[in-house]
């Protein structure tokens, strides 16, 4: 009576998803009488949402050989489905391969029509994605789609239908690839989905919406995926891409210290699942990008090693590191490679304007012009406002390096306006400083010292020490300062000491480490040749520092 007591608990905390309860009682309730095959489905399920990816193998094949002996054979070959899934997902691919032919094995041993046949289309239609072949994989999903509409299934529907809108989007017709994936998220708010398909798709599908820079749609369906995860506050299962998805967000429109800290939870939840060492490297390199504009290069640097340790590519966030060091050639050899390795144009994009910044300081105009086209041709097939904003930006610094200040000022004002609109204060303070050299170029002094002004306070409220350092050399809002050997991080720690902050009040403000506060200090000291707070305050006032 006990164990029945534990089983209906189980059920009970599952139907309420409460996970870990579910997962717990479900796996008391197995150590006492051995679960059936359905209620093993719900552990490997509870297992999975709680990030207990081990127990959500031995779940399902125990489920998976339960069903066999009972005869049940659909139902082992669903089982034998979401093994694949699950190994896939953990980078096993030749076990997954194995359980997928097990799968179609035991299906063509039986001759009924079934929803199952529907579920094995997916693994081939992700084979013909990686191919590179989405004809057929849009044609492979259409038949799944077919199939899971005869049987009423709502969790093929949706998963082949997103899948659909991705081959689509990859072809270039982007509208209406966007305009599947918004109709399998129709099925997913409204919540007809099963808790794993419903993570699945509103992780992949806020991807999707990114890759094409389709901001407005990513942001909405972030936000449901926020509410979605904050209703079942013990899973981990999806939250941490929730969180990278959320730290992106919040680093366009200018709330970096939100943007680090959503950054690390997500490393913190990733650290949990060993199968996700690629997602932990991205959530790394999300801290790094924003580490880097903040002019923390050394915890720049710590974080990019960290995301290509993890496998996750660290251009051209690295490539932009070593230009801010002073090391243009590593930064143009590293943006080159990068480029070299691949010929998909939305993951070239992210390298694009990062290859015609680096370009132009080691004086390549011929490679910078030719990066510039290339953007300026990915953004007019796609047609996103992000990406003209990008192209616009790319192509009025080319005109600016050429010479051609009229050019430059029509692009880069178009940019400006752009970015405002998409409320990206940091890129649209890049873009008003291109306006400000173009204007001082054709002689308006007056013009461009109110546009690099304007530049200088959105960096200064955002703490974009890097960028802050480069418009002092560029004259902007005054004559640039001696720096006294200081870092722009440096400069940033000295100011904050001046106003008479604590090392404490300083980490928050900064969202640093004491510990890093404290050797920022200690560098201080050491290169302005003082040994207190109070003289290195001073030597600040006094040489106009602050």
């Amino acid at each position: 009576m006990g164990s029945a007591a534990e089983l209906e608990r189980g059920r009970d905390a599952y139907a309420r998803r409460a996970w870990i309860e579910a997962y717990t009682t479900l796996g008391d309730a197995d150590r006492n009488v051995l679960l059936g095959a359905a209620d093993l489905e719900l552990l490997a399920t509870s297992a999975y949402m709680i990030g207990r990816d081990e127990d959500v193998l031995r779940a399902l094949e125990r489920a998976h050989h339960a069903y066999l002996e009972g005869c049940e054979m659909l139902r082992a070959v669903r089982c034998a489905f979401w093994l694949g899934i699950n190994l896939v997902m953990q980078g096993q691919m030749s076990p997954a391969t194995g359980w997928f032919g097990r799968a179609q094995r035991l299906l063509e041993r039986d001759e009924r029509d079934c929803v199952e046949r529907g579920y094995l289309l997916l693994p081939v239609l992700l084979q013909h994605a990686a191919a590179g072949d989405d004809d057929a994989a849009f044609a492979t999903a259409a038949d799944a789609v077919a199939i899971g509409q005869q049987f009423a299934d709502a969790d093929l529907v949706a998963l082949a239908l997103h899948e659909q809108g991705h081959a689509l989007v990859r072809q270039g017709a982007v509208q209406q690839g966007l305009a599947l994936l918004d109709e399998a998220m129709v099925a997913v708010t409204a919540g007809e989905l099963s808790p794993i398909v419903t993570g699945l798709i509103y992780c992949s599908v806020i991807e999707g919406c990114q890759r094409v820079y389709e901001l407005g749609r990513a942001q909405e369906w972030t936000a449901a995926l926020t509410r979605w995860c904050e209703n079942q506050p013990e899973m981990v299962a999806h939250t941490g891409l929730c969180l990278i998805h959320r730290a992106e967000i919040m680093q366009l429109h200018g709330s970096w210290p939100d943007a680090l800290e959503e950054a690390r939870r997500a490393r913190e939840r990733f650290a949990q699942r060993s199968s996700q060492s690629a997602e932990a490297g991205q959530a790394a390199y999300r801290q790094a990008e924003i580490r880097r504009l903040q002019g923390d290069l050394q915890g720049a640097e710590e974080l990019y090693r960290e995301a290509s340790r993890s496998g996750y590519e660290p251009q051209p966030g690295l490539a932009l590191l070593r230009l801010i060091q002073g090391s243009s050639d590593s930064a143009a050899a590293a943006i080159v490679r990068a480029l070299g390795e691949t010929s998909a144009p939305l993951t070239r994009v992210r390298l694009l304007p990062a290859a015609v910044e680096i370009m132009l300081a080691v004086k390549n105009a011929g490679v910078a012009l030719d990066a510039c086209d290339e953007l300026e041709e990915i953004a007019q097939g796609y047609g996103r406002k992000m990406l003209r904003a990008l192209a616009a930006h790319a192509r009025a610094a080319v005109d600016l390096a050429a010479g051609d200040a009229g050019g430059a000022l029509v692009a880069s004002r178009q940019a400006w306006r752009v970015w405002q609109e998409l409320d990206a204060p940091y890129e649209a303070a890049r873009s008003r400083i291109i306006v400000g050299l173009a204007c001082r170029a054709l002689g308006d002094d007056d013009a461009a010292a109110l546009e690099l002004e304007a530049a200088r306070d959105v960096f200064a409220h955002l703490g974009a020490a890097s960028d802050l350092a480069s418009l002092d050399v560029l004259g902007g809002g005054g004559p640039p300062i001696d720096a006294h050997g200081l870092t722009p991080r440096e400069l940033e720690v000295l100011r904050l000491v001046a106003a008479g902050k604590s090392n404490r009040e300083i980490a928050a403000d900064l969202v640093i480490s004491e510990h890093t506060v404290a050797r920022h200090i200690q560098n201080i000291f050491t290169k302005l040749g003082v040994a207190s707070r109070t003289a290195a305050s001073a030597f600040a006032f006094e040489h106009g520092l602050v």
